[in-house]
């Protein structure tokens, strides 16, 4: 489970108050016929070839200025993979490789990042668990 932003919460907060009384009031009751939606036949969707040059993801983390960003580029060709930690460093430059090897390092690094940020946040919470019992009992003593 994220947390989300405190801003988050704050607009929403903010939102639910500024909304006009009609738009709370509970809808009108209509009939049977009338809650039945008319759904159209599915369409065939062909999935697209993902747009390598400017594809980006971002590691997770509290802090932007600690946060990883990689992001694909196209230079002459050949596609390299911008490893950056916060908004202002210098990147971390991979490559030449190709479209679907650059795509592929981008989702590996995002996908390990947040793999070792969720094991790192659990092993605090467990440590913090663990400690107050003993607080407790040396408390007692």
């Amino acid at each position: 489970m994220t947390q989300s932003d405190p801003t988050d919460h704050a607009l929403a907060t903010i939102a639910s108050i500024l909304d006009p009384p009609e738009a709370r009031r509970e809808p009108e009751k209509t009939t049977v016929a009338e809650q039945r939606p008319v759904v159209p036949p599915p369409i065939p969707v062909t999935p697209s070839p993902i747009e390598a040059h400017g594809y980006s993801k971002h590691g997770p983390g509290p802090m932007a200025s600690i946060r990883f960003k990689w992001t694909v580029r196209l230079e002459n060709g050949d596609y390299y993979v911008d490893e950056t930690i916060g908004e202002n460093s210098a990147p971390i430059v991979t490559g030449p490789m190709s479209r679907e090897a650059a795509i592929q390092m981008v989702d590996d690094r995002e996908s390990d990042a947040r793999r070792r940020f969720e094991l790192l946040r659990s092993e605090m919470t467990g440590r913090g668990a663990a400690a107050n019992p003993a607080r407790k009992d040396s408390a007692e003593a």
